[in-house]
């Protein structure tokens, strides 16, 4: 079932709050999809993280296509990285092929961590679109797949992950 991004932005901010919420996170929300820098703060025993909600139903997230222009992909997906805000996650949520009454699949990964993955799509030509999971069929990345990493998808123990390296 194939609706607007915005309806897309929207679901996702909600599932990504019910899980933050789930896992026992006070959720503070600001109203409306792509707001600046974050779109959720959740706290937990003093602990706050800036979460940006990146909703798809098409198997990917466009992030850096605005940071193209004059660079390389490599370039690109470090300036986009080092323009982030601090103690920002980015959850990644995923529509695609999930039926209407089910929950998506969920990522958290920080900017750094999608860049570095952004940089070794395409066998490491990088570029500016991140794929959950994309087999190339032609070009310079023919015959391999990128895939997002099994250790990003939403869990107690990524929070925790994300909560020390945002700490240190």
């Amino acid at each position: 079932m194939k609706v607007s991004s915005w309806h897309i932005g929207i679901a996702g901010e909600a599932a990504a709050a019910a899980l933050f919420a789930r896992h026992g996170y006070n959720i503070s929300v600001q109203y409306g999809a792509n707001q600046p820098d974050y779109d959720l703060l959740v706290e937990k025993d003093n602990n706050i993280l800036k979460i940006s909600v990146k909703g798809s139903q098409t198997g990917s997230w466009g992030l850096i296509q605005s940071y193209k222009k004059g660079r390389t992909y490599i370039e690109a997906a470090d300036a986009w990285a080092s323009n982030q805000g601090t103690k920002t996650v980015f959850c990644l949520v995923q529509y695609k092929d999930v039926d209407a009454m089910s929950m998506p699949r969920v990522y958290l990964a920080l900017p750094d961590e999608i860049a570095e993955a952004l940089k070794k799509e395409r066998k490491g030509n990088g570029d500016s679109i991140l794929y959950e999971n994309h087999t190339w069929q032609s070009g310079l990345g023919a015959g391999t797949t990128d895939k997002l990493p099994e250790h990003w998808k939403f869990s107690a123990e990524r929070i925790d992950k994300l909560l020390g390296d945002l700490k240190g």
